[in-house]
C-alpha cells in the first residue's frame, strides 16, 4: 500500500457514505448542491489562510508519509479538501436533521446557548492569548457567533437549535475522522501553542476548529437556501 495516499483514503471514506445518502428522497440533499458549494467558497478561503498562517509559524505539520506531497503554497492538497470534504459530510447530516425532525424550532434558547458559549470561549481564548491554536479557536468562535446574533434579522434562516442538535450527532464522525489523522499521525500539533488537553489524540481545540468550519458553511449555506 502507498502510505502517500492514506490522508485522501481518510478523505473518500468519510465522504462515500454522505454523497450516496444524498439521494435519499425524503433529505434530497444532491438538490441543494448548488446553495452547498457557494456556501463552502468563503469559508474554505478563510480557514486555507489560517492553516497556511499556522503551517508556516509552526502550530502544527503534516507528516511527509501519508501526504502525496502537492501543495497549494505551504498547505497540502489533502488538507485543500479537507475543508470541502468534511463541510458537506457535516451540512449533509444538518440537512437530515432538518428533514426528519422539522419541529425542531429555531427558539431563542438556541441563541441563549451559543452566545453563553461565546462568552466561555472567548475568556478562556483571551486567558491562553499566547497560545495560537487556543486563542485564535477560541475568540474567531465567539467572533462569529457574536456577529451572527448582532445581525440575526439577516440571517433568521440560521436554526441555532438544528445547529446545536446536529453539531452533537457531527461530533461522533468528527472525532473518528481526526482521530486517525492524530493517531497514525497524519496531523502534527506543536503542543506549546495548545492546551494539551486530549481526547485520545485530539487537541480539544479540534473541536472548536471543526465548529466554527461547520458554523459557517451552514450559515451561509441556510442563508443562500433563503428557508423561510
Amino acid at each position: 500500500m502507498n502510505t502517500h495516499l492514506t490522508y485522501l483514503m481518510i478523505l473518500a471514506a468519510s465522504l462515500a457514505g454522505p454523497l450516496l445518502l444524498s439521494f435519499d428522497k425524503k433529505v434530497a440533499f444532491y438538490k441543494h448542491w448548488k446553495a452547498l458549494f457557494m456556501a463552502m467558497i468563503l469559508p474554505a478561503l478563510f480557514y486555507i489562510i489560517w492553516d497556511s498562517f499556522f503551517i508556516a509559524r509552526g502550530v502544527w505539520s503534516f507528516n511527509e508519509a501519508y501526504i502525496t506531497g502537492i501543495r497549494l503554497y505551504n498547505v497540502p492538497l489533502e488538507e485543500v479538501l479537507f475543508f470541502f470534504v468534511v463541510p458537506y459530510c457535516c451540512v449533509f447530516i444538518y440537512a437530515c436533521v432538518r428533514a426528519y425532525f422539522p419541529r425542531l424550532g429555531n427558539t431563542a434558547n438556541g441563541d441563549r446557548y451559543l452566545m453563553m458559549l461565546a462568552v466561555v470561549l472567548l475568556a478562556v481564548g483571551l486567558y491562553f492569548s499566547a497560545r495560537h491554536y487556543t486563542s485564535w479557536t477560541f475568540v474567531l468562535n465567539a467572533v462569529c457567533i457574536s456577529l451572527l446574533i448582532l445581525f440575526r434579522s439577516y440571517f433568521r434562516s440560521f436554526n441555532a437549535m438544528a445547529f446545536l442538535f446536529s453539531f452533537a450527532i457531527i461530533l461522533l464522525p468528527f472525532l473518528a475522522v481526526n482521530g486517525l489523522l492524530t493517531a497514525i499521525p497524519v496531523v502534527l500539533y506543536n503542543d506549546a501553542e495548545n492546551l494539551g488537553l486530549r481526547i485520545y489524540t485530539i487537541p480539544v481545540e479540534d473541536v472548536f476548529y471543526g465548529m466554527l468550519l461547520i458554523f459557517l458553511n451552514i450559515v451561509f449555506y441556510e442563508k443562500l437556501l433563503k428557508r423561510n
